[in-house]
């Protein structure tokens, strides 16, 4: 086994043992996604090495913790923009304009899918089903916010408020 560069603290850790605390001592491992979630509000993301880190802390193999990592699209497996819009692409939403939408999106913020714009605010990506195929076009603002009905007009407004926001708390914090 080899030594990883990602150090956990002794906050994450005693985080980690919350977390490993409630389940039977032999079932460490069903921790893994509470562990990841802590690793991502720490530093934004999940890389191999945290993975690896993880994987050692919980005694099971790095694989199966990347795993988890990859199959759920809340774990950001590098730097994302600020805010993270996600865009339902599953075929429900495809014949509401799920596409449609999505390609707005990006066409409104000059990247392509899974890009981030060069100011570091946005990133945009395609989302397996969130649920709520009959309000489509839905997104997901940051893995915590829904929002349906996505027209173009109403995808513009979001952009600008999310802008707008982080410039006025940007300008508050400067003060």
């Amino acid at each position: 086994m080899s030594s990883t560069e990602f150090v956990l603290s002794e906050a994450t850790r005693a985080r980690f043992a919350r977390e490993v605390a409630k389940y039977p001592a032999e079932q460490a491992q069903s921790a893994v996604m509470a562990c990841l979630s802590i690793v991502q509000q720490e530093q934004g993301f999940v890389s191999r090495d945290a993975e690896d880190a993880i994987a050692v802390y919980l005694g099971m193999p790095a694989i199966a913790v990347y795993e988890v990592t990859t199959f759920y699209n809340m774990y950001n497996q590098r730097k994302l923009g600020l805010f993270k819009l996600n865009v339902c692409t599953n075929l429900p939403c495809q014949l509401r304009d799920g596409q449609k939408a999505l390609d707005h999106l990006c066409s409104k913020l000059g990247v392509e899918e899974g890009g981030t714009t060069a100011d570091g605010l946005f990133t945009v990506q395609k989302s397996e089903c969130l649920g709520a195929c009959a309000d489509s076009p839905v997104m997901l603002v940051n893995d915590r916010q829904m929002v349906s009905f996505m027209s173009n007009q109403r995808m513009d407004e979001l952009v600008d408020a999310l802008r707008a926001h982080h410039a006025t708390t940007n300008a508050a914090g400067k003060n």
